[in-house]
């Protein structure tokens, strides 16, 4: 007996079937989010590198161990030890991800409306793990649509099971992001972040998105090193009032409040019947 066409691997793994796949990729989400009863998502992007602050300090000791083990009594001039202590200074950001995670999740939880701004990240280690632990720690769901990649990239034990996503296509897990997100909080991040955010700002600025996104930019020192707006509004390359496109925060409070107001003021919560 021949194999039906969909149960036949070979072909749906060949090139002739990628319209297949790409499809099983908006409606299996569709199908899961709609079940679940998952409205809209509170997006949040950064690197996968950066450690937790209990095992970014762990390995600064350990570095310091081994480099004075070596009788290196100028560690301190030594690039290992520069890049651990980086990752210390950064494991600042672990921590705030997964508190503002906690807080807009415990917010969440208080609506009327269940299953809003549902925090969601791209499902893998770094701030993508924190995010998902601060929604778990809140005793709410969280999104994790994850990459399939070589490196780095592995779904993180905080993401809710039945929330959680794996994708091959990059252009249908940014669908997903950009579809049901209501709001953006961008974390210090490496490329992976800079191209989410900056098609998120492009969509925004073309008008390609019509609904209203509040974007925060988290780490003020951070983003104004990285990208320089100012500049680029003084090259004509940006005009004026793309700068309302962000917001800039620097504390999870302060984050909070931004999101908070502005999720109220573009997505008012309908009263019950």
């Amino acid at each position: 007996m021949p194999l039906r066409a969909y149960k036949n691997p070979r072909f749906l793994n060949s090139k002739d079937a990628r319209p297949i796949r790409i499809l099983s990729e908006f409606l299996e989400p569709l199908s899961r989010f709609n079940y679940f009863g998952v409205k809209d998502i509170i997006v949040f992007f950064g690197s996968a590198r950066i450690q937790s602050p209990s095992v970014a300090r762990k390995k600064l000791s350990g570095t310091i161990s081994k480099l004075k083990k070596k009788k290196r009594n100028d560690y301190r001039q030594s690039e290992e030890y520069r890049k651990a202590r980086i990752a210390v200074e950064m494991s600042s950001y672990y921590k705030d991800a997964a508190e503002l995670a906690f807080l807009m999740t415990r917010w969440s939880a208080s609506l009327k409306e269940k299953n809003r701004f549902v925090v969601a990240t791209g499902g893998g280690p770094g701030i993508m793990e924190a995010a998902n632990k601060g929604a778990s720690l809140a005793g709410g769901r969280s999104v994790g649509l994850n990459i399939g990649l070589p490196l780095e990239q592995f779904p993180n034990k905080y993401i809710s099971p039945e929330l959680n996503f794996e994708f091959h296509y990059f252009f249908m897990r940014k669908y997903w992001f950009m579809y049901l997100g209501k709001a953006l909080v961008a974390f210090p991040g490496g490329f992976g972040t800079l191209d989410e955010l900056m098609e998120l700002l492009t969509l925004l600025q073309t008008k390609k998105i019509k609904k209203k996104m509040t974007v925060i930019l988290y780490g003020t020192k951070f983003w104004e090193h990285i990208l320089n707006f100012s500049q680029l509004k003084d090259y004509g390359m940006i005009a004026e009032e793309d700068f309302n496109l962000f917001k800039f925060a620097d504390t999870p409070g302060e984050a909070f409040k931004l999101l908070k107001n502005g999720l109220m003021e573009n997505y008012p919560q309908r009263k019950p019947i």
